[in-house]
Formats: structure tokens, C-alpha cells, sequence
């Protein structure tokens, strides 16, 4: 049987060097190599030209920048190219360049599955007219995509009751980061947060909160020399003793390094659906302490610690026991051992692929609850400050 051919379009390039998407796609190329029936996969990239296959992925390049304001051309491009060489399936990976959906599904029979990512444009980095396009950009997408996929039930709620679709969930997978073997209990070591250095991720309030408790060392790793925000922040803080402000880290040996030795995990992420640096965490029975959203707390089932504000994530580090730091540890490893597999993540999107082969969307009637706001815009959660 002849193989169907998938390309997988809207991510920085392989290998690996910058969010999410990335990862996902790695991951998918990893699993798919060693699949019984794998797909004929394509990943395109950005850029002039670099290797021709990773991961048994084929490679290939659109010469202009994945982000920014590129990245609507970018996609628009790919998906192009990709209809141009007869692929069967496309997994557009964001929705910046949903808008040429309409005109993909007019000049061919390509089918489309959309991971809508988390909600983008609810991100406070975007000015106004960025959001607008955005928000349109993600009712394409729902419009016109055979499938949607969302990596959190958040998400797929806002889907269902905001456009009456269904909605595919299909998390992130963990186990690929475990480099190290897993300490059976938490480090004495410094606190630690990965981030991508952006106002949503309130790194200002996690830093402001280890400013204020001197005795507590954190380690910060994120692309702090990328934009004004980081620069300004790495020099306000860069005096604190207690606060390691180090690069953005790849090599998965030397995460492995930094999580195993982590007493605790700060997640300040306010935006998107299943962040990959907290599911990434979870194998290493480290307690979290996650923002208080409805996607963080769906990510942990509730069983990490939340935070809305510098004064409550002080509160809930000093009234952290060892026994409970054990607990929410072993729970977070239980979660993703149970959830986070990239086996059971690749096998459910390599069967939706095939399966949008063959025409079927379906639509969903529901019913708009008085608490959408709270539940689908991913708000903060009712916790006490302290």
C-alpha cells in the first residue's frame, strides 16, 4: 500500500531549537520512523537550505523567517509548495496562515488538520491590530479546516461552545526529555523555570517573588537577549544573588541536568493550552507551582499548587512541606506516565491524518454556559493571596 504523504507546516525548523511545535514535530518524525505503516512526512523549515532529512523526515525550505510578521507568508508558502508537489494531508501547526485556507481548499483536495495552538491571540505581547488578525486567522482555521486539534480540553471547550466544532484533544508528550534517571524525590537544588522570556509568561512576577525571599536560589532559563522585555528585565535583576538568569538550553543532556536537580518548578505561563515546558517537568516527581489557569490546571489535574500574583507564589513556596513537595511530585510523574506518552501522542495523530482522508467533519450544537468566560479564556483560578 502506498504510503499517504503529510506535510507538517507552521514550526521554526527541525531539530528542535524553539517552542512547542517544534518538539511535536520531532517527536512526530521519531515515532513515525518507527511506525509499521509510517507516513511519507514532510516537515518544511525556514531558511535557504540546511539537511535534507532528520529524524527519516524529509526537509524542506522556505527562504523567509517561521515568526514575526513573516510568519503569515511563511505558512501561506509551505502550504502552497505543498499542494504544488500533490501531498494528501497537511498538519498546519498555528493559525497564521488560516486565512489562505478558503483558496487551499479551492485549488485542491488537500486535507487540513489545524492544531490551533492556545488561543493567540489572547497574548499580551500582540498590539491590537495583531489580535484582530489572529482572531480571524483562528475562525479560518475552524472554518475551513477538515480537523481541529487542540493539545488541552481548555481549548477544545472554547472550540466547541465558540464555534460549534468538534475538537480533536491530543496533549504533548514528556518522555523524550528524561535524559538522566529520575530522582524518586525532590532535589534540595534551586528553584527552576523555562520560559520564552514574553510578558504572558509573567517572568517579572516570578523574579520579583525570588527578589523578595533571598534564602530561595532560582534558575532561569529563557532567550532573555531576544527582545527589549528580556534585556530590561536580566538587567534589573542580574544583581540578585539568588537568581541564576541563564540562556536559552537545548541539549536535552543538560536539561535533564538542570530539571534533576530542581527542588521545585515555577510555570508562569498565563497563555495557550498545554505548555510543553511544564509536561516536560512532570516525569522528574518535582512539585509545580503553575499560574492559576483553567489549561494549567487541566494540564496538572488540579494536583500541582497555583498562584496568581508575586504575594501568593511567596505564600505557597513557604508553606510548601516536604511531605506535600513528595506528594504533588509522585502525582505530576503518575499524570504523565498516564497522559504525556509520545507512543500514544503520535499514534492519535497519525490515525486522525489517515482518517482525514476520508471526508468527515462533524459538527457539534452546544449549549453556552453562564461561566464561559471563566472557564474558556483561560483566566486566572480563584486562589487566596497570602
Amino acid at each position: 500500500m502506498t504510503p499517504i504523504t503529510c506535510a507538517i507546516i507552521g514550526t521554526a525548523g527541525l531539530p528542535a531549537r524553539y517552542g512547542g511545535f517544534e518538539t511535536l514535530a520531532e517527536n512526530l518524525a521519531r515515532q513515525n520512523r518507527e511506525a509499521p505503516q509510517p507516513v511519507d512526512l514532510t516537515v518544511y523549515c525556514p531558511g535557504r537550505g540546511g539537511p535534507q532529512r532528520y529524524e527519516g523526515a524529509r526537509l524542506r525550505y522556505v527562504p523567509l523567517p517561521a515568526n514575526g510578521a513573516f510568519s503569515v507568508l511563511y505558512d501561506i508558502i509551505s502550504m502552497l509548495e505543498a499542494v504544488r508537489r500533490g501531498t494528501d494531508t497537511i498538519l498546519l501547526l498555528g493559525v497564521s496562515g488560516a486565512l489562505a485556507l478558503p483558496l487551499i481548499r479551492a485549488v485542491s483536495r488537500v486535507r487540513i488538520v489545524t492544531n490551533i495552538d492556545g488561543l493567540e491571540w489572547q497574548r499580551r505581547k500582540w498590539g491590537w491590530l495583531a489580535r484582530h488578525v489572529l482572531r480571524l486567522s483562528e475562525r479560518a482555521a475552524i472554518r475551513w479546516s477538515h480537523h481541529i486539534v487542540a493539545d488541552n480540553p481548555a481549548i477544545a471547550r472554547h472550540v466547541t461552545f465558540e464555534y460549534g466544532r468538534a475538537c480533536h484533544v491530543i496533549p504533548y508528550g514528556s518522555d523524550h526529555g528524561a535524559v538522566l534517571p529520575i530522582r524518586n524525590s525532590p532535589s534540595p537544588g534551586p528553584a527552576l523555570a523555562i520560559a520564552r522570556i514574553e510578558p504572558e509568561n509573567n517572568v517579572e512576577m516570578v523574579l520579583e517573588a525570588f527578589a523578595q525571599m533571598p534564602e530561595r536560589c532560582l534558575t532561569f532559563v529563557g532567550n532573555w537577549r531576544a527582545s527589549r522585555y528580556g534585556r530590561r528585565l536580566r538587567d534589573r535583576f542580574a544583581a540578585c544573588p539568588n537568581l541564576d538568569l541563564q540562556d536559552a538550553v537545548y541539549d536535552p543532556l543538560a536539561l535533564s541536568r538542570l530539571r534533576r536537580r530542581a527542588s521545585v518548578y515555577i510555570h508562569g505561563h498565563s497563555a495557550g493550552g498545554t505548555n510543553p515546558s511544564l509536561v516536560e517537568i512532570m516525569p522528574y516527581r518535582i512539585p509545580v507551582l503553575a499560574f492559576a489557569t483553567g489549561s494549567n490546571w487541566q494540564t496538572t489535574e488540579g494536583r500541582a499548587l497555583y498562584f496568581t500574583s508575586c504575594a501568593s507564589l511567596c505564600g505557597q513556596l513557604e508553606d510548601l512541606s516536604e511531605e506535600s513537595a513528595q506528594q504533588i511530585g509522585d502525582d505530576m510523574a503518575a499524570i504523565a506516565e498516564r497522559r504525556y506518552r509520545w507512543a500514544d501522542v503520535a499514534a492519535r495523530y497519525f490515525s486522525l491524518l489517515a482518517a482525514s482522508c476520508r471526508p468527515a467533519t462533524t459538527k457539534i450544537t452546544a449549549t453556552r454556559p453562564s461561566w464561559r468566560s471563566a472557564a474558556f479564556r483561560s483566566k486566572p483560578l480563584a486562589v487566596s493571596e497570602k
